[in-house]
């Protein structure tokens, strides 16, 4: 028995210490659960409260009575499909010109020696120094029948007449990219770093070329990032109100505008509210299918 009393011993602290780094991990988060408290209520209050009364507002029809007759007019009504159909379009097309520009600039800054890259990626958060409208108007004054591009055309007689760039889907698409694209590399360019150089180089040492070792290990191991980037720039260009009133000039009506109309022309706080509500309905279904295909990407990689 005596030969046993160490052991014992032994294992009776080795379970007192165990207790006592459980009860430290416990207090731990609970400590860091009282600190988040006041961020908790800030979100609560700014964000849950909002929405909330967003979805009461929505459930009121015109009379004041509990009814679902905003969903039931934006469901039977063309017009809103029209609205909802060109507010993806519009978003759809923004996230196609930000991946085919923006995955090819984040493989060139990815390649860039340190210092030089700084130079470029700065470049690419230059825009975000700039006001969204006065960005906006940019675009509007080059764009315009008498703008500089036009100007440019005609003078070196590429075109007799003045084309048709601004007020329509050509010139928010592009006002919309030029905004996006920042948002949509940064991700990207993240993913692209943290590929293990090794791989590119055990590729090449197998005789891979570059364009095949680009293609089918590189592209793969970014794909999180240029998801993340692709889900963000199409749900932030859902709500998108301020381009395509300038630049759509009334001929791109998306449902942030549709939304704006109902409040300022109609007092509408009912029809407002329900396409407000399915606008985050949306939104929400998309960070689902975000997230749910981040882990698809991920789970890839490491098997």
């Amino acid at each position: 028995m005596s030969a046993l009393n160490p052991t014992v011993a032994h294992s009776a602290a080795q379970a007192d210490n165990d207790g006592r780094l459980a009860w430290d991990a416990r207090l731990e988060r609970l400590v860091s659960f009282a600190f988040t408290l006041p961020c908790l209520a800030v979100v609560a209050l700014c964000v849950l409260v909002p929405c909330a009364w967003l979805f009461f507002l929505s459930a009121f029809g015109t009379d004041g009575n509990p009814s679902f007759e905003n969903y039931q007019r934006i469901l039977d009504g063309a017009s809103y499909a029209r609205i909802f159909v060109t507010t993806f379009q519009v978003a759809l097309a923004t996230v196609a010109a930000c991946v085919l520009i923006g995955v090819p600039f984040a493989t060139f800054i990815n390649g860039l020696p340190p210092r030089r890259s700084v130079i470029f990626l700065a470049a690419v958060l230059l825009p975000f120094w700039t006001s969204l409208l006065v960005r906006a108007y940019a675009w509007l004054v080059l764009l315009q029948r008498t703008g500089i591009v036009n100007s440019m055309l005609m003078g070196l007689g590429i075109t007799k007449a003045p084309l048709e760039l601004a007020f329509n889907h050509f010139a928010t698409v592009l006002g919309m990219t030029h905004i996006m694209l920042p948002i949509f590399i940064l991700p990207v360019l993240g993913a692209m770093r943290n590929i293990d150089r090794a791989l590119i180089r055990a590729a090449a040492s197998m005789g891979a070329s570059r364009s095949y070792t680009y293609r089918r290990i590189f592209l793969p191991l970014a794909a999180p990032g240029i998801a993340a980037g692709a889900i963000l720039v199409f749900v932030m260009s859902l709500g998108f109100y301020v381009t395509p009133a300038i630049l759509g000039g009334g001929n791109v009506n998306v449902i942030s505008m549709r939304i704006a109309r109902s409040l300022s022309n109609y007092s509408n706080w009912g029809a407002a509210s329900a396409l407000g509500v399915l606008l985050l309905v949306f939104t929400a279904l998309l960070f689902a299918l975000s997230y749910g295909v981040q882990r698809v990407l991920l789970s890839r990689q490491r098997s």
